[in-house]
Parts: structure tokens; sequence; C-alpha cells
């Protein structure tokens, strides 16, 4: 996949073109995108995904307090790699930008500056300014400027559509495996190891405290989960907690992820990690002691064990 975060010099064969967001990559975007390599192939031309950034809330300022993003756009643009589509537009999203019509936005940017062919569009997408644009409203362009365009309806699971709005409302309530069946690979969390207060090492669970890079990043409802840890080229099993430690902290809260890592002893400071979450376990408790914690803690990690363990032998 081809990466462009320039457009001047665009120069594909025969773009087939869809538009979005796009995040968390999930099953509804991968119909979308089989769809569309399904299309270039047909018609001996390339995939082509446009996704925008920053997103359009931040530059919008439109509640951007209370956005959580299931991928930032490094891991957006890992994700969308991996699906096999040709290349990956990363258009700026400015203000000017956002009030282009959508009739502009075809015209000048998927006509004019990436030559558009086809135009591969989910049941509900609209676009330009305040998303006016809907599919009804690109037929007259599609025939006035000769390209195809090809709409989608939404995917189902248990009757359910499937969006990113309902694999962050079931993260936001820690139900992981929802969100997982939602997304066709565990949700992740990506960050640098930092220093912590070393409670963990007195107590026999010495915890890696994660810090995301990116502060727009979802992070998922307080409690205990099974987790996959990758370090480099090795990977570990492990439980994770978010949370606000108020056994430790009393009446400090402030949230950390914070991660046990099953048989390993290494100095991983300013290392990066990934975590993928597999299954949360239980809700974050305070305890009268850290004796008390430290019970709960070996019993949280023969938990976690056997759920790796049922998990191999299935």
């Amino acid at each position: 996949m081809i990466i462009h975060k320039n457009i001047d010099n665009f120069n594909v064969t025969n773009p087939v073109i869809t538009i979005g967001t796009f995040d968390g990559v999930h099953l509804g975007h991968r119909s979308v995108i089989d769809k569309l390599k399904k299309l270039a192939k047909q018609v001996n031309g390339e995939s082509v995904i446009i996704t925008f950034y920053p997103h359009p809330r931040i530059v919008l300022n439109a509640d951007v307090e209370n956005l959580s993003l299931v991928t930032c756009l490094e891991e957006k643009e890992e994700l969308l790699a991996q699906t096999g589509i040709d290349h990956l537009v990363v258009f700026p999203f400015t203000k000017e930008f956002s009030n282009l019509s959508y009739t502009n936005f075809v015209e000048e940017i998927l006509i004019g500056k990436l030559n558009m062919k086809s135009l591969v569009i989910g049941y509900d997408h609209r676009f330009g300014k305040n998303r006016e644009g809907n599919y009804e409203d690109l037929l007259p362009l599609a025939k006035s400027h000769n390209f195809n365009i090809v709409r989608l309806e939404a995917l189902n699971m248990n009757e359910i559509n499937i969006s990113s709005t309902k694999i962050r409302n079931a993260l936001y309530e820690g139900n992981i495996k929802l969100a997982n069946s939602y997304l066709a690979y565990n949700f992740f969390l990506k960050g640098v190891v930092v220093k912590g207060n070393r409670i963990g090492h007195t107590i026999g669970f010495p915890t890696a405290n994660l810090h995301l890079p990116d502060n727009y990043k979802l992070v998922p409802q307080n409690g205990v989960y099974a987790v996959r840890v990758h370090h480099k080229n090795s990977v570990y099993q492990g439980m994770l907690n978010i949370g606000v430690r108020p056994t430790i902290e009393g009446k400090n809260l402030m949230r950390t992820i914070e991660v046990n890592i099953f048989d390993f002893d290494q100095d991983i400071y300013n290392h990066d990690l990934k975590l993928e979450l597999i299954d949360r376990i239980r809700s974050e408790k305070k305890f009268d002691s850290l004796d008390h914690l430290k019970k709960q803690l070996h019993d949280d990690e023969l938990t976690v064990r056997k759920i790796f363990s049922n998990q191999a032998s299935q």
C-alpha cells in the first residue's frame, strides 16, 4: 500500500475510490474494501481509500472533548495496509476544506486531482459541506462526469448493523469480546512504557505503565483484562489494569494503564508495547489492604492463564 500525504502529482491507473474516516477498520469497513478491490480488478484499475487527518471534529471543534477513536492514524494505516488495498490518501482536513460543497469536492478533488473512474460508498455515506451530499445527489454528477458509483448496504451481524459507534459503545462498557467480534481482530493499545510508583514490585506483581501517544485514543472501561503483550518480536501473556488504583492511590484519581507481563523480567522503560485485549475478567475494586490486593491479583493471574489455556486447547 502506498500512502499519499500530497495529491498534487497523483498518478494512478483507473482509480476506484472510497472515502471515510474508517475508524477501527472493522468488518463493515472491510466489506466496503473487498468491494473496492473487486471493482478495481474488474476495470484493471487500482483501489484507493481517502481518509482525513486531523479528524474533522478536532478541526471544527465539534464536541471534541468527547472524541474517542478506536484507531489513531498510525494504527489505521497499519490495519488498512493489511487489507491489500493499493493506495491510501491521507487528506488534510482544514476549515477551508470543510466549506467545500460536495459538488466541488467531486469535481475539483476526486476528478480534477485523482482522475476518479469509480466511487464506492457505504449505505449511509454523506460528504461535502455540512455532509450535504448523499448517493442520490451524486447520481447526476456521475452521469455528467462519466464515473461509476456503487452503494453498499449495511453489513449485519445477528441483525445488528456494524458501526464504529457500536464498537466504541461496547468498549466503553468493557464488552471487549463483542467489540472484537465486530472488529474481526483484537482491539489493541499501543504506547511507551513510563516509570510508575513501583508498588507492584513490592507485592510481587511488577507492572509496565503505558503512555498512549494519541490523546484521542479510546481507552475501554476500567477493569482487569486478559491481554497479549507484544514486545519487540515476542508475544507474552499478561493481565492489564485500567483505572485509578483506588487501593494504592486513595483520592488521587489519575487513570492509568498498567500491565503485568507473565514470565517476564526485563527493564523495558521507554520501550514500545502493543497490548491486545482478549477478555475483561472483573471490575476495578478497592481492597482493605495490599495483602488483600495481592491475593486478588493471584486469583486474577490464574483466571487469565486459564483463558489462554482454554484458547490454546480449542
